[in-house]
């Protein structure tokens, strides 16, 4: 017998079903047994169902709905979810839609990125010595394009190393990199896009092509402001920088973008582009920098003008170090690779290192033509009259006689200019800082009284007239009555008078009065006119104070008219550009810019003033200045209370001035111009004819009899006068006693 009997009954199946309808439900006699196994199973299932759908777990009453507050406040939650994941993936859908719109247009208008490569808006001037040597570089400099494949490895992965490590690996935005950016912002006190933006390089190659803005004149005050305005930083401009850096992933391969990349970048200095900026720096082509220099270029990208080796080497060299770090971590160099760089930083090369033509270029380029110096768009090269021999020579004799002769922490300047005969400037140096350019020039820029450095352009005219430097003229207390202003009594710098002097000897011992009376005998309009075809183009007093230099004047004016008396006596305009091109050009498009002009004096006359200031250097105030090799001629000047210094002279090869002062006219203490300047002057001469031989002077001395030069009743001659062969005869000393009281 089967012992079905013994099993558990189905206690769920019972429990399920009420008496009533066990009792509804006929009992087949035959079936007993069946109904007794098989209801229960077809009860489980459907209670299954039923228990799903109430969302209980029991049976009868108790298996209903949960009810009470926290069932109200389940339900209202599962709405907000609802409402809220609703809400958010149809703005999401909507959003990616909206932004795939302006990636498909920024996409759409992107060039070929060949055409990205030059971005400047203006061009370059790369200048040469008289040697054909670079030695400086304004404008933006675009050295020629590169490629990630045409660089140095190094270069390559020292800039990914420093901007951008993930930058094959993202699709132009790197979202962790603007999170650790923001994150790191906050933390430092700034607002969350200030400072540390989390850029790409993707995203900086969009700024630097200011989301494909270009450069409108008409519309930006300048370039600077342009690119200002490109490189903000605001919420909206960065989204815009997102979708354009995502079409330009979509457009150009990674290599194009850091292609475009290097070749855009402001690398200081004026450099646009690695290639400029390793020229620039080292000499060489962005193609065989060493790890040192690599990881120097790349540091630039943080802080150009900061950074710039030219600017602080040492400093350049520690932030080189921070990325050679950074590619050792990285992989990109071995501990060995690593070490070497930093035990051997990069230098800079012989051009970039030398602050040689600072000034002098400035010069030549507010002088040179202005479509084609400082407005030009087109990449120029100026040959120039520069000799960096001559140029290291002043700058040297200038900071040993500061050093040595100067207290230590004045503030007195300097400058210099040194010349051919015909107005070739071969030196220049604008003040005691020479690095930077762009400073303010005391050689071509400061207007200074000229002291008695101007009284060779008073005994000039009276040469050109017909006098010698042996007429006399009487040294004595002396007056004048000037209308409006009333007496006016010059006296000499020593205060004592010398009695009756030759003209010679009154230029040897910068003699005041009879400068003035010099002045006076040959008309001070003829004197104003002879120093105007000289060169000296500022605005020349009209009183008498005109023979002692009351007149301001600049540097290389007054270097330029002294050039004129030695060259015997034609004017000469003081030049820098002797030649010009466009890059690539073998046909100059212009030449020199000055030279040797029309005469002004006599040859004759220009020899016997050479005479005359040859007796200032070996016998008078400019003694200091002699040189021991050769002859040399000059005048000193100083100015009323000593707030300018000047010496000027010549030799037979080259012409050199000097002025020190103060920027603010505070007078100068214990110096003259047959001071410091003077000596100035030694140095810088001693140094620039080093190896060359000696030549004589083109100076005539007198062959007559001395004549006096004393005024007469008419105290200035209204015309000037043809020159004459003889003296004057008798002197006027009488006449002069009862016009002026002497």
């Amino acid at each position: 017998m089967s012992d079905s009997s013994r099993r558990r009954p189905p206690v769920v199946a019972e429990k399920r079903y009420s008496a009533s309808a066990q009792k509804r439900t006929p009992k087949s006699p035959g079936r007993a047994d069946t109904s007794k196994t098989s209801k229960p199973a077809a009860s489980r299932k459907s209670s299954t169902r039923k228990t799903a759908r109430r969302g209980g777990s029991g049976g009868g009453s108790g298996g209903g709905r949960r009810r009470g507050p926290l069932g109200l406040i389940q339900a209202f939650f599962g709405f907000i979810l609802r409402v809220v994941w609703g809400l958010t993936w149809r703005m999401g859908l909507i959003v990616c839609l909206i932004i795939g719109a302006a990636v498909a247009y920024v996409y759409s208008t992107l060039p070929e990125y060949t055409a990205l490569l030059d971005g400047r808006a203006r061009g370059s001037v790369t200048m040469l010595d008289r040697d054909g040597e670079v030695f400086a570089w304004r404008g933006d400099q675009f050295g020629g394009v590169v490629t990630a494949d045409t660089v140095s490895p190094h270069l390559k992965n020292a800039i990914l190393a420093t901007e951008d490590k993930r930058f094959y690996r993202h699709f132009g935005v790197s979202p962790r990199g603007v999170a650790s950016a923001v994150r790191i912002n906050l933390r430092e006190g700034r607002g969350p896009l200030d400072g540390h933006g989390g850029s790409t390089i993707t995203q900086q190659t969009a700024k630097l092509i200011c989301l494909g803005v270009p450069y409108d004149a008409g519309a930006w005050k300048n370039e600077t402001e342009y690119e200002n305005d490109c490189r903000r930083t605001t919420l909206w401009r960065k989204v815009k920088e997102a979708v354009y850096a995502v079409a330009m992933e979509a457009k150009y391969g990674k290599d194009d973008i850091l292609t475009i990349y290097m070749n855009r970048a402001y690398l200081g200095e004026g450099t646009r582009g690695f290639e400029a900026a390793s020229q620039r720096y080292f000499g060489k082509g962005a193609a065989r920098v060493t790890p040192a220099e690599a990881a120097m270029l790349a540091g630039l990208l943080k802080a150009p003008t900061r950074y710039a080796p030219t600017n602080n080497l040492e400093r350049a060299q520690g932030r080189a170090a921070v990325i050679v770090g950074l590619m050792e971590a990285q992989g990109y160099l071995s501990a060995e690779q690593a070490s070497a760089a930093l035990n051997s930083p990069a230098e800079l090369s012989e051009a970039a290192a030398e602050t040689a033509g600072g000034y002098f270029a400035d010069w030549v380029m507010s002088s040179g033509p202005e479509y084609f110096t400082r407005n030009t768009t087109e990449d120029v090269i100026i040959r120039t009259t520069l000799d960096r021999r001559l140029q290291r020579a002043a700058e040297e004799a200038l900071d040993y006689l500061f050093s040595e002769k100067v207290r230590e922490g004045s503030e007195a300047q300097a400058a210099i200019v040194v010349m051919s005969a015909d107005g070739a400037v071969r030196a220049m140096v604008g003040g005691r800082k020479k690095q930077f350019a762009g400073a303010f020039n005391r050689a071509t820029q400061a207007l200074r009284q000229t002291g008695s450095s101007f009284k060779p352009f008073v005994y000039a005219t009276a040469l050109e007239l017909g006098y010698s430097p042996n007429d006399t003229v009487v040294d004595e207390p002396f007056c004048m009555t000037i209308t409006g202003s009333g007496q006016w009594c010059p006296k000499n710098y020593t205060n004592k008078y010398y009695g009756r002097v030759t003209m010679t000897r009154a230029l040897r011992d910068s003699l005041n009065i009879p400068a003035v009376k010099v002045s006076e005998r040959v008309g001070r309009e003829n004197v104003r006119k002879v120093a105007g075809d000289f060169g000296i183009q500022s605005d020349l007093a009209a009183g008498p104070a005109l023979a002692l230099g009351a007149s301001e004047s600049t540097l290389i004016e007054m270097t330029g008219a002294y050039a004129g008396i030695l060259n015997g006596g034609s004017s000469v305009t003081p030049y820098g550009l002797s030649e010009l091109q466009l890059l690539g050009d073998d046909t100059p498009l212009m030449g020199a810019g000055g030279g040797i002009g029309e005469r002004v004096i006599r040859t004759e006359a220009a020899e016997q003033l050479i005479w005359m200031m040859e007796k200032v250097v070996s016998e008078g105030t400019g003694s200091r200045a002699r040189l021991p090799d050769r002859q040399a001629a000059g005048k000193t000047g100083t100015t009323q209370a000593a707030r300018d210094a000047w010496f000027l002279g010549f030799t037979a090869d080259y012409v050199a001035g000097v002025w020190m002062g103060y920027d603010d006219n505070t007078p100068l203490t214990g110096v003259t111009g047959g001071g410091l300047p003077a000596e100035i002057w030694h140095e810088v001469m001693v140094r620039v004819h080093e190896g060359l031989p000696p030549r004589e002077l083109p100076m005539r001395p007198p062959m007559e009899g001395p004549a006096t030069v004393d005024p007469p009743a008419q105290a200035q001659a209204p015309q000037r006068q043809a020159p004459r062969k003889g003296g004057f005869g008798q002197a006027v000393d009488n006449i002069l006693k009862d016009l002026f009281g002497g």
